[in-house]
């Protein structure tokens, strides 16, 4: 069953990891001889580059990526922020959880055989603690490698729907370049029109795609090795590379821009790993795709070593005339496959940076019950959609696109080397000898590549930096915004006493129902509260502050998501819930919430938690009834709520007058109350500040979704609360 298992996996892989990187060889030659390499179109040339080209798909998906970096995995999942979660937890790094000091209890914290420190290790912790500095720097890191991540999803598809496109104009030669263009368009308005729908609605035809496709270019590069130059398959030693510099020499470095784009794609292979497991992509990768990629590129070369005069449109003058038109329509096919992976990675990035408040809240829709990850976001994908059309409309050219493309793929696989760097001696406390073999082999490489890519700026190059300054101010300004308002009312919360003395003094009325007061404080009462009630002294019969918080884990298990404790005297009826999300996690609909926070607050009064102790959760555990309980009256209330089918049950031992008044409090209804707030910077505050805050950050409150929409809350049981924060 395990092997079965595997193997299903490894084939569902093939559609959901792997178009990006198969649909490479549609563009790289082309992009390589688009510069001044142009001037070394001689069999050495050509043989270099195929060498080039081998060594890397050799050195950056296969070895880094199938053998070390998807051994780094979170819990099963994968990305940038997987290793950023690692290292906030094991090694203490990290600015995103820092308040969250009663989360060491969740299990998934724990997982994993502690190792012994090393110097090393030991070195590295204390000068993150000394240097605060530091750890700004590497969420900074972590950020720029997400913004990048971000403009693959935007370069993508213009770059490979393009590129297929102009096969059109191999046949028929004479079509304007408007064609091709408009052409792209309306195939790229189809895929992001089709997303509402989800992966898992056409996912099944996927896999089936990608696998015509890549039997189809290692079939016929096979048949071109044989045909045209089966000495190509020499210039796998790497002395075709020392030729290739030694003859190229400048032109050769600056043609790297082009070679890079080869191993595009290459991080969705960690990146989408939660949908997955390791063996399964390590085998998709070593047994198929690898070896077909290769023979491609091979088949390629051969044909070009005959034909020098084709090296601007080699990939489709390759094709035997038989089978062109398939091949071309496969081709098409497959590039909105790749397409569709990266827009579905892109949408599961900005999911997490939102979970982890370094991006506004937006509107996350969840297209699957089964698999978590297939997710849609209709902001995020219509500003995709026209940035991707903007692309397409503006360059026109896809050696203009890969310029941009080669720069934002090159600085991902650098921010991840260097965060495997801390994750290996930090977190795997392995020899830092190991780890610097690790950062030089793979990093030398990487910064090669990254320093020719870096030369095009001003021939493309330039797009993916300025798209990522301006996501990486959003999500720097966004944190940054809300840690000061979570500071301010941490700052500002009131002291129980002093409520309940201000209660006598105020006269406050305690109305029927429940109230659940949100806010991001987990101890105290938040200041939004007190405010209500200095201006309205009266709150419901049961009240509960629910504090949601966002951990650095991917997953929490539903037994470990509430935390439950008593505030003041039981005569209060008073109560604080922390209700804990992974990075990963799927927010509940409003009636399941309800129904399982009502149910802890019945679980946690039955267990008779009355000295304050926080309670948690466990949804297998039974109470058993001690012999010597005097008490031995059970009971079991079921309250349905009108517009929900599902229901809560009630058992108490004990504790039965807390419990019926639960129920009736339930029945009465329930209200929510949320602070509508204001944050604006402090009138001596310096003018970046006062920018940063009054108006970036204002302007985005103003227009992502309201947090009572972002958690579910219904609007007609919604209370606010107006009040400014001078931070």
């Amino acid at each position: 069953k395990f092997y079965k298992a595997t193997l299903c996996l490894a084939y569902q892989s093939f559609g959901v990891v792997y178009g990006d990187l198969s649909s490479s060889p549609l563009y790289v030659y082309k992009s390589t001889f688009s510069g001044r390499l142009r001037l070394h179109e001689e069999d050495d040339e050509i043989l270099g580059v195929l060498s080039l080209v081998f060594w890397t798909l050799t050195l950056i998906p296969l070895c880094k990526y199938i053998i070390f970096v998807l051994g780094a995995d979170d819990n099963g999942e994968g990305g940038t922020f997987a290793l950023y979660s690692l290292l906030c937890r094991r090694a203490k790094l990290g600015l995103l959880s820092a308040s969250d000091a009663s989360d060491d209890d969740i299990s998934t914290y724990n997982s994993g055989l502690p190792r012994k420190e090393t110097v090393a290790s030991s070195i590295l912790k204390e000068f993150f603690d000394k240097y605060h500095s530091s750890r700004i720097v590497l969420l900074l890191l972590v950020l720029l490698g997400t913004s990048m991540v971000i403009g693959d999803g935007i370069l993508t598809p213009s770059m490979s729907v393009l590129s297929a496109v102009n096969g059109i104009r191999i046949k028929v030669p004479s079509l304007h370049e408007n064609y091709t263009v408009f052409i792209a368009a309306v195939i790229l308005v189809g895929l992001f029109a089709l997303q509402h729908f989800g992966t898992r609605s056409v996912g099944y035809l996927f896999a089936p795609i990608l696998l015509a496709w890549l039997f189809c270019i290692s079939i016929i590069g096979v048949y071109n090795t044989i045909y045209w130059n089966p000495h190509v398959v020499s210039a796998l030693s790497p002395y075709y590379v020392y030729n290739f510099f030694k003859k190229a020499g400048k032109d050769g470095w600056s043609s790297l821009g082009g070679i890079v784009l080869c191993i595009t794609g290459a991080e969705a292979m960690f990146a989408d790993l939660g949908h997955f497991s390791q063996l399964s992509i390590r085998i998709a990768f070593t047994v198929i795709v690898y070896p077909c990629l290769v023979l491609a590129y091979m088949g390629e070369a051969a044909y070009l070593s005959k034909h020098k005069e084709d090296l601007q449109k080699s990939f489709y003058k390759a094709i035997p005339e038989v089978v062109f038109w398939p091949v071309f329509i496969i081709a098409t096919l497959a590039t909105m496959v790749g397409s569709q992976a990266i827009i579905s990675g892109t949408f599961s990035v900005i999911s997490q940076c939102r979970a982890l408040k370094c991006f506004p809240r937006v509107k996350v829709v969840h297209t699957s019950n089964h698999i978590h990850g297939q997710i849609y976001i209709p902001e995020v994908n219509w500003i995709l959609m026209v940035l991707c059309l903007a692309v397409l409309v503006g360059y026109r050219d896809t050696d203009m696109i890969g310029n941009a493309y080669g720069l934002a793929v090159i600085t991902v696989m650098l921010v991840t080397t260097c965060l495997m760097f801390l994750v290996i001696v930090m977190v795997w406390k392995r020899n830092i000898l190991g780890a610097l073999a690790f950062v030089i082999v793979f990093g030398s490489v990487e910064l090669l590549y990254f320093s020719a890519c870096l030369a095009k700026v001003h021939k493309g190059g330039w797009f993916p930096l300025v798209l990522s300054l301006i996501l990486l101010s959003t999500m720097c300004i966004w944190h940054y915004g809300t840690l000061k308002k979570q500071a301010y009312e941490l700052n500002n919360r009131v002291c129980l006493d002093m409520l309940l003395s201000m209660g006598t003094n105020l006269g406050i009325n305690r109305v029927p129902g429940i109230g659940l007061i949100y806010s991001n404080v987990a101890t105290g009462v938040p200041p939004m509260f007190a405010h209500f009630v200095t201006n309205f002294p009266a709150f419901h019969r049961i009240l509960v502050f629910v504090t949601v918080q966002s951990l650095t884990v991917p997953k929490v298990p539903a037994n470990q998501r509430f935390v439950i404790r008593r505030i003041g005297p039981p005569e209060f009826c008073l109560f604080q819930c922390v209700v804990r999300y992974g990075y990963k996690d799927q927010r509940n609909d409003t009636h399941d919430f309800e129904n399982h926070l009502i149910e802890t607050v019945a679980e946690f009064l039955r267990n008779g938690n009355n000295d304050g102790e926080a309670f948690r959760w466990e949804t297998t555990n039974q109470q058993q009834s001690s012999p010597s309980d005097d008490v031995t009256s059970r009971f079991e209330n079921v309250v349905s709520s009108e517009s929900s089918k599902k229901t809560v049950r009630f058992r108490g031992v004990g504790c039965s007058k807390e419990l019926e008044d639960l129920r009736e409090a339930r029945e009465s209804g329930l209200a929510y109350m949320m602070g509508s707030t204001c944050v604006l910077a402090c009138d001596t505050s310096s003018y970046l500040k006062k920018f940063a805050i009054n108006i970036v950050y204002g302007f985005l409150r103003q227009n992502c979704r309201h947090p009572a929409i972002a958690l579910g809350v219904p609007h007609t049981s919604l209370i606010e609360v107006g009040m400014v924060y001078r931070v």
